[in-house]
């Protein structure tokens, strides 16, 4: 089943996202014409990073292994058109367009801490919709405990695909309740702009609690299953990410500590961060794990 934009969407507004999306995949990297996203109570009170750090320090291993690749790189992939396919355990399984998905009348502006696994920071105003919406819109069966995401395969446009090293195409999970709760967004842009390539155009996932590779960028397909899904870092080195991922200063990566992070744009001077349970998080999602070993479910 495709859901059509016009079915849901008085059709001026239809036609004013269709050429959004248009115009979009024709601004490569970095687009310039402006969204809006309605103030979020969810959004942090601290001031985000500049757009030109977001963009141009960040990890999308298709592209490269250096934090610049993906600003390099990114701007071959093509964006439009673009579909998810949500599948697996749902009632209304099918190919989604983004404009179904997450149209501009229902975004929200979300300005999130991210912390890396690699122990530094951002913080970062994107622009999206509740994943449990897309959730509910599709129906999830009596019996689904996990939602599991992929990314494209598509070599040709994402160089270091060509590479060995990671199975890909890249893949995610999340325990069903963790991509119901509110906090959990797909975001289709960030500050007033459409989301750029290198950081996940034209969709992807955002969980502000966890570590940000599970932040799966540029999705394709999204699963409900019963079984928890192999998720890429998880397989390739299981004794160093787990499948949970939760921001925990109190166990460390078996390379370095967990207990502080660099902000990016604090300076040479601006020093190291006590890192927060939970990305700061912790009154929100806490409960989520209640009576669980956060030291051997990492």
């Amino acid at each position: 089943m495709k859901l059509g934009w016009s079915d849901v969407t008085p059709e001026h507004v239809w036609l004013s996202r269709r050429g959004f999306m248009a115009g979009a995949a024709a601004l490569a990297a970095t687009p310039s014409f402006a969204l809006s996203g309605r103030p979020s109570p969810l959004s942090t009170d601290e001031k985000p990073n500049s757009f030109e750090e977001i963009t141009n320090y960040n990890n999308f291993y298709e592209f490269g292994f250096d934090k610049k690749d993906p600003a390099r790189y990114a701007a071959a992939l093509t964006t439009d058109p673009w579909s998810v396919e949500i599948g697996g355990m749902v009632e209304r399984s099918g190919s989604y367009g983004v404009e179904d998905l997450a149209p501009e009348n229902a975004l929200e502006e979300r300005i999130y801490r991210l912390r890396c696994v690699e122990a530094w920071s951002m913080v970062i105003p994107w622009l999206g919709v509740p994943l449990a919406g897309v959730l509910e819109r599709a129906g999830v069966q009596p019996g689904a405990k996990y939602v599991a995401f992929e990314t494209l395969l598509r070599p040709e446009e994402m160089r270091a695909q060509k590479s060995r090293g990671i199975d890909w195409p890249y893949r995610e999970g999340l325990r069903l309740d963790e991509a119901m709760h509110p906090l959990t967004i797909l975001a289709t842009g960030l500050y007033d702009k459409p989301m750029p390539n290198q950081n996940g155009a034209p969709i992807r996932l955002v969980v502000p609690w966890k570590y940000g590779f599970k932040s799966i960028k540029s999705v394709v397909k999204i699963t409900l299953t019963d079984k928890q899904p192999a998720t890429s870092w998880n397989r390739l080195q299981p004794d160093e990410y787990g499948f949970y991922a939760n921001v925990n200063p109190q166990v460390d990566h078996p390379r370095w500590s967990q207990a502080s992070e660099r902000r990016i744009g604090a300076g040479l001077l601006g020093g190291r961060e006590e890192t927060p349970m939970f990305n700061g998080y912790a009154e929100q999602v806490a409960d989520l794990y209640a009576g669980m070993d956060l030291a051997k479910n990492y």
